[in-house]
């Protein structure tokens, strides 16, 4: 896609600090990063989100992250790797072409708001009412 900021990192038009390549990925650092190593992994054909996402391409995604995020380990030695990936604009996806988050983390930081949250039981008649909708609506 012509006016999308990865695909122009991808083709080299905007420049990146590469961490891993093949055919189907590309993984760089994230230049507004949320802590040390804090590294994108994306598709190199385009698709906007997990909707979108050929499942080849989903799946290249994720073994290439299992690929960087133990290269993480043994660089970095974090305590954690929250592994995060964002659909739509309701979700807070800022840039509209699918890509994993895989932020280090360390005992000393502050906690992730999307990785804290305070427990509260759900009304269980509602969560089993959603869940029969979702699966029914599986293909």
């Amino acid at each position: 896609m012509e006016d999308c900021i990865f695909c122009k990192i991808i083709k080299g038009d905007i420049p990146s600090f590469k961490v891993y390549e093949d055919d189907r990925v590309f993984a760089f650092e994230d230049i507004n990063p949320i802590s040390r190593g804090h590294t994108l992994v994306i598709p190199k054909a385009h698709a906007q989100d997990l909707w979108e996402i050929p499942e080849e391409d989903l799946a290249a995604v994720h073994k290439a992250s299992k690929k960087i995020i133990a290269a993480i380990k043994k660089a970095l030695n974090p305590s954690g790797v929250a592994c995060l990936q964002l659909n739509g604009r309701g979700a807070n996806q800022v840039v509209m072409h699918y890509h994993l988050h895989l932020i280090p983390r360390s005992g000393d930081e502050p906690e992730l708001p999307v990785s804290s949250w305070e427990l509260s039981q759900g009304d269980m008649e509602a969560i089993k009412e959603t869940a029969a909708k979702i699966a029914a609506a599986i293909a």
